[in-house]
């Protein structure tokens, strides 16, 4: 079975140019063959950076590889891809489980006919051939125009301001790992407290979350350049940053963070040398009050991956927590059938502008259905988010407003 082909945005002609001059050598053999354009590009910005259009591509991968498929991630962030003879129901799979990825976003929810239409059109090509390839022409169009729109602002093809921070590349990548190497970040090593509020009681702390604030190295070590521009060097900072953490954690003399923490750690980071030495240097008890946080889109992205993480994790004593969840990505996450110990929901102010109280409803439901004393309500800048979390049966509570809370010792 031949590898699955995906074309990504890279150096040399666009991706739109590829696709048009794809589909013209498809022309007369469209027998059988379904062309798929997914519309990342309706997503919110937040929703729209390149590792989440990556993970989206990737999960078609299955499918272009069973049916003599190609995928093409154009410049507006949408996936284009084309199959033969794939049955419609694995097609509907597929891109129910994309979906999945972005159900957070306005662009994801609903299940009617008319939401699906909006976040993915198919092209029967032995009918609608020409149909699609005017799609693409008029996408290969605007993206021409975008292209003088940004040289005549004064912009570069990455839609960065000129004497704005650079991105970050390879070759300071690397010589920021080497720096890191040797460089002591303990003034950057941060924690915040994840605190039980009872309704009528004092904010008792259950654990600290610790972490290296990516912002102040930035400000600190690399003024100039943006380390979140390029996710894919990021994503490799991060891991060099997580083995830092791990090792920073094995010298500790901080009989404060000797137990009862938590870090956020890559998948892959717990399948490293570097986290094996930091298992071996704990005492078993604490490792019974320490949690491991790890993404929701890094789960996501490799199931397999995780599930043997997690099953080393728990077996060691570690408590699992996913963080990244929101209030529409709850409903989806069975906790305990993908085993989470813990789940971190983000608050987020509409969750309580709802008049009719049929949200609060729902999102309880949700709650109670994941069970309340094992969801954390992170985030949590007003206290506002400290009312409605208790108005749902949320009792942990993470958030600059929390820290605030802790450092007043006062009653809510």
């Amino acid at each position: 079975m031949s590898s699955p082909v995906t074309s990504r945005p890279g150096k040399g002609p666009s991706q739109e140019y590829l696709l048009l001059d794809y589909l013209n050598r498809l022309s007369g053999n469209c027998e059988a063959r379904i062309g798929i354009h997914v519309h990342l590009s309706r997503l919110k910005p937040h929703n729209r950076k390149e590792h989440h259009t990556r993970v989206a591509a990737a999960t078609f991968d299955s499918l272009i590889q069973a049916y003599e498929g190609q995928t093409f991630v154009l410049s507006n962030s949408d996936i284009v891809l084309t199959c033969k003879g794939a049955p419609p129901a694995e097609i509907d799979t597929t891109i129910a489980k994309v979906r999945f990825l972005f159900s957070d976003d306005p662009l994801g929810q609903g299940d009617s006919e008319d939401d699906i239409a909006r976040f993915c059109t198919r092209f029967n090509l032995e009918t609608n051939y020409e149909e699609m390839v005017k799609s693409v022409q008029s996408m290969h169009r605007d993206r021409e125009r975008r292209l003088r729109q940004d040289a005549t602002l004064g912009r570069t093809d990455l839609g960065i301001k000129k004497g704005g921070r650079k991105p970050i590349d390879p070759d300071q990548l690397d010589r920021l790992e080497t720096f890191l190497a040797r460089a002591d970040l303990s003034n950057l090593m941060r924690r915040q407290s994840i605190v039980a509020v009872p309704l009528n009681g004092y904010p008792q702390s259950v654990f600290q979350e610790l972490y290296i604030s990516i912002p102040d190295l930035q400000q600190t070590v690399t003024p100039d350049v943006d380390l979140f521009a390029n996710p894919w060097l990021f994503q490799r900072l991060t891991r060099v940053l997580d083995n830092r953490m791990l090792a920073m954690l094995m010298r500790n003399d901080d009989s404060t963070i000797a137990s009862s923490f938590s870090i956020n750690l890559n998948v892959l980071t717990v399948l490293t040398p570097a986290f094996l030495r930091f298992d071996s240097s704990l005492k078993a008890l604490a490792r019974g009050t320490m949690a491991v946080e790890l993404q929701m889109i890094d789960v996501f992205s490799d199931l397999t991956a995780f599930f043997f993480v997690r099953d080393f994790l728990r077996e060691r004593g570690y408590r699992v927590c996913l963080d990244g969840l929101t209030h529409h990505t709850l409903p989806f996450v069975d906790r305990e059938r993908l085993g989470f110990d813990l789940l971190k929901m983000i608050w987020a102010a509409e969750m309580a502008d709802d008049l009719s109280g049929k949200r609060q409803e729902e999102i309880k439901s949700q709650i109670n259905r994941a069970s309340r004393a094992r969801i954390i309500l992170c985030r949590c800048d007003s206290e506002e988010a400290i009312h409605f979390g208790q108005s749902v049966g949320l009792s942990m509570f993470q958030g600059r407003y929390v820290e605030k809370m802790m450092s007043k010792d006062r009653v809510v």
